[in-house]
C-alpha cells in the first residue's frame, strides 16, 4: 500500500492502550518540526486508519484534538489542513517594546513601581530578610488541624465564605492582637486579607483619589506597600527616617495619608518614639488625615516594654492597623488582616468584595483553630528567645568584628537588624563584599526612592542560627580588611 504520509508512524500494539494519544503526539510533533508544513492536507480518516490498522474513531479523535489545539484547520467538503503556526506565535520581544510600554495599558503599569521577583538562590542558612525559621514551626499541629478542617469541610455543602473573612478567624485575630499588641478592636472591626500586600492594595483603593491624594511614606521604606499605594493613584511624599523613626515634623500639611511601620521600621529597624507617636496622631487630627500602621513583625520584641501601637493610642478612629502572619507563622499562608475604624468598615468590605469576594475558607479555618487553641501564642513565645539569641550574635558581630566599617541602628524588635556604613567613600566596596560573604543581606538603597544621604545595609536573622552567624561575620571581616 502506498504510504498516506511522508513519514512513518509508530503506534503501540493493540491492547496496550494510548493509541489515540500516540497518534496525536506524533502528528503534533510533525507539525511543529515542519514535516507537515502549513497548508499541508492531512489524509482522510478512513485511509489513514486502514494504513495504521486502527479504528477510524481513533484517527477522528486525534484529528479533533489537533483542531481544538489550533494545529489543524477543518475545511468543509475537503481534507483538513495544517494551520499556519506563525499566526499564533507572539511577535519577538523587541517588536513589542515602546519607550513607555504598550499604550493600551494603564499608564501606572507601563513602568510599574515594583516588578515581580524570582526567588533568589540563597543558602538555606543565610541573612535573607522577611522569612521566619521553618525548623521550629509546629508542623505536626498544623497537619492535625488541617486534617480536622478537611474532614469537617467534606461533610458540608459547598458555599462561598464571607468577604470579610470567616467569623471564627476574625474573632481569633481580635483576641490575639488585643493580647499581643493591646490593639483595641472587636471581631466586626477585622477584615481578613491575602497577606499584608492585599491590605495595602485595598486601603489604597478605599482612601486614595487618583492623582490628588498625597501620601507620606517612609524614606527608606517598604517597597511593596509603596507600590500598592502608587498603583492606586497616590502622590507619594517621601519623609526621612532617623533613630526615632519617621520625622513627623517633616510631613507636609497637605498630606492626607501617612503610611508607617512604627514598631520596627522597615528597613532600618528603629521604633517610632513615644513623642513622635503622639505627634503623628496629633498631625492626623489637625489635618484630618489617616494613618496606615503596618505592624508586620511586632510580636517579636527583645527589649523592655513594647511601645503601644498607634491604633491603641488612637481616640478618633484615624488608624488602620495592618497585620500579617507571614513572619509569625510562614509566608505561604498568605493571611493578613486590617483592623479598620468603624466609619470605614463597611466600605472596606465592599472594596474587598470587588477585588477578592470570598477568600480561602479552608486555610482560614485552620488558622482560626491554630490561634484559638493557643498554638500561635506558644509558637511566638518559643521563637522569641531563639530570635533574640540570633539578634544578639549579629549585634555583637557588628559592634566588635565589623565596627570599623558598620554602625548598627538601634533596634529591639523584629527579624532584621540594620547598620550604617561609616565611610561613604568605601560604601560600594563594602556592599560588594557583604553581598559575597553575607548572602541575603540587602543594601538600604533597595528600599529608597532616591539616593540616601548615608548608605546602609540590613541583615535578616530569621533563617540563620547563631552557629552560622559568627563564622559568616568573621569571613566578612577578613574580606573587608582587603579594601
Amino acid at each position: 500500500m502506498e504510504p498516506v504520509l511522508p513519514f512513518a508512524l509508530d503506534l503501540p500494539p493493540r491492547g496496550e492502550g494510548a493509541r489515540m494519544q500516540a497518534l496525536h503526539g506524533q502528528l503534533r510533533a510533525a507539525i511543529l518540526d515542519g514535516r507537515l508544513p502549513p497548508g499541508a492536507r492531512l489524509p482522510a480518516t478512513r485511509p489513514l486508519a486502514s494504513a495504521l490498522g486502527v479504528a477510524r474513531n481513533t484517527v477522528v479523535a486525534a484529528y479533533d484534538l489537533l483542531m481544538a489545539e489550533g494545529y489543524v484547520q477543518p475545511r468543509r467538503g475537503a481534507p483538513a489542513q495544517v494551520a499556519d503556526l506563525a499566526l499564533r506565535r507572539p511577535a519577538p520581544a523587541a517588536a513589542l517594546e515602546v519607550p513607555l510600554g504598550d499604550r493600551r495599558l494603564n499608564p501606572v503599569w507601563r513602568a510599574p513601581a515594583l516588578e515581580p521577583e524570582s526567588p533568589r538562590a540563597l543558602p538555606e542558612r543565610s541573612f535573607r530578610l522577611g522569612v521566619p525559621d521553618p525548623h521550629h514551626f509546629p508542623h505536626a499541629v498544623w497537619r492535625r488541624l488541617s486534617a480536622q478542617t478537611l474532614r469537617a469541610w467534606s461533610k458540608q455543602p459547598f458555599t462561598y465564605p464571607p468577604t470579610e473573612g470567616l467569623a471564627p478567624l476574625r474573632e481569633a485575630i481580635a483576641h490575639h492582637v488585643a493580647f499581643a499588641r493591646a490593639v483595641v478592636c472587636q471581631p466586626v472591626d477585622v477584615v481578613v486579607t491575602s497577606g499584608a500586600q492585599q491590605a495595602f492594595d485595598l486601603l489604597g483603593r478605599l482612601l486614595i483619589t487618583p492623582g490628588q491624594t498625597r501620601v507620606a511614606v517612609e524614606e527608606p521604606g517598604y517597597p511593596p506597600a509603596r507600590a500598592a499605594l502608587l498603583a492606586a493613584g497616590a502622590v507619594l511624599v517621601p519623609v526621612p527616617v532617623d533613630e526615632q523613626g519617621l520625622c513627623v515634623d517633616q510631613v507636609p500639611a497637605d498630606v492626607r495619608i501617612v503610611a508607617v511601620t512604627p514598631s520596627h521600621q522597615s528597613p532600618t529597624g528603629v521604633a517610632l518614639s513615644a513623642p513622635r507617636r503622639r505627634a503623628l496622631l496629633e498631625f492626623a487630627r489637625a489635618h484630618d488625615a489617616v494613618i496606615l500602621e503596618d505592624d508586620y513583625d511586632g510580636e517579636f520584641r527583645f527589649g523592655g516594654r513594647p511601645l503601644d501601637a498607634l491604633q491603641t493610642l488612637d481616640r478618633e478612629g484615624r488608624v488602620f492597623y495592618v497585620g500579617t502572619f507571614s513572619k509569625s507563622l510562614f509566608p505561604a499562608l498568605r493571611k493578613g488582616f486590617v483592623v479598620a475604624p468603624a466609619w470605614a468598615r463597611d466600605a472596606l468590605v465592599r472594596v474587598k468584595h470587588c477585588a477578592d469576594a470570598h477568600g480561602d475558607a479552608i486555610s482560614q479555618s485552620v488558622l482560626a483553630a491554630f490561634i484559638r487553641e493557643g498554638h500561635l501564642a506558644r509558637h511566638v513565645r518559643h521563637m522569641r528567645p531563639i530570635y533574640a539569641a540570633r539578634r544578639q550574635a549579629l549585634l555583637d558581630g557588628l559592634q566588635q568584628e565589623l565596627s570599623r566599617w558598620l554602625q548598627p541602628w538601634p533596634s529591639e524588635a523584629g527579624l532584621h537588624l540594620s547598620a550604617r556604613i561609616r565611610d561613604p567613600a568605601q560604601a560600594s566596596a563594602i556592599l560588594a563584599r557583604i553581598r559575597q560573604h553575607a548572602p541575603g543581606a540587602q543594601s538600604l538603597d533597595d528600599y529608597a526612592m532616591a539616593p540616601l544621604p548615608q548608605r546602609a545595609v540590613t541583615f535578616g536573622y530569621g533563617v540563620i542560627d547563631v552557629a552560622a552567624i559568627r563564622p559568616a561575620l568573621s569571613r566578612l571581616r577578613a574580606a573587608l580588611e582587603t579594601i
